[in-house]
């Protein structure tokens, strides 16, 4: 009785949270000037709104910048924060233990109270209106949670054994993080590509500061412009919300599996 009713309470929440999807859909397929009911699809399908949508708004542009910026910001937290999370994983110095706690303390302050202070050093640097600058803010920003999240799962699922094994062997410690440590890493990298994807795909509060050119314009940059430009045309603003938001549905339901095992074992058990 009892899974039959967390059935249920989970249909339910899964209908709630399909609702805003399924309104935006519908308006996104409207033909200009349909003010028919949200909750029904119009009977003339207007797919025009798309390729409409994807010009006026520069979405070719703004989708490679989101693109390379998330790829690239993704990479080095994979690489950065699995390096850095095996030793104090693995080696419990009061050294480690002192940066670990660092690094989770870190994760409590909002973002936004540094933005000032990063402001003026973006600019004094020189980086306002990179791709790099967003780069390196979004691995600055995601770097203690990677770490948290491997560190967990190493602890918790790798057991000591098999590096004790290839030590016996003669392999080094690079070798066994690589060759070993790092290939059974794959639920948990699921995790930060999933977590740190999706807030830099749609991160918006640090890019309209520092990617203000139009050439530097990420995703949820354009759509902003693009909403204020066509505040009476929803039809083209559902559109071209629905074309940024598809990569990530993407590669959710790709790791979606991956995602839940390496949540489950890194930070419940870790």
């Amino acid at each position: 009785m009892k899974k039959k009713l967390l059935t249920i309470l989970a249909f339910f929440l899964a209908v709630i949270h399909f609702v805003p999807f399924y309104v935006l859909i519908t308006t996104a397929l409207k033909e200009r000037g349909d003010f028919s009911s949200k909750w029904v699809l119009p009977s003339d399908i207007n797919w025009e709104n798309f390729s409409e949508a994807w010009e006026m708004a520069n979405l070719g542009s703004a989708l490679f910048n989101t693109a390379f910026i998330t790829f690239f910001a993704a990479t080095i937290l994979i690489f950065v924060g699995s390096l850095a999370a095996y030793p104090l994983a693995r080696k419990q110095t009061k050294l480690n233990k002192v940066v670990y706690y660092l690094f989770i303390s870190v994760m409590i302050i909002p973002p936004l109270a540094a933005l000032v202070p990063l402001y003026q050093l973006v600019v004094s640097i020189g980086l306002m209106n990179t791709r790099t600058v967003a780069i390196l803010n979004n691995v600055a920003s995601f770097l203690p949670l990677t770490i948290f999240l491997y560190s967990g799962f190493i602890r918790s699922t790798i057991p000591k054994s098999l590096e004790e094994a290839a030590r016996i062997d003669g392999a080094s410690t690079p070798g066994i993080f690589f060759k070993i440590v790092f290939p059974l890493l794959k639920p948990v990298t699921a995790s930060v590509l999933i977590i740190s994807c999706v807030y830099i795909w749609n991160d918006f509060q640090f890019a309209i500061f520092f990617l203000q050119d139009r050439s530097v314009h990420t995703m949820t940059v354009a759509l902003s412009r693009f909403f204020g430009e066509n505040a009476n045309n929803l039809q083209l603003v559902g559109a071209a919300s629905i074309i940024a938001m598809l990569p990530m549905v993407v590669l959710f339901l790709f790791l979606q599996k991956q995602f839940i095992k390496g949540l489950a074992a890194g930070s419940v058990k870790g």
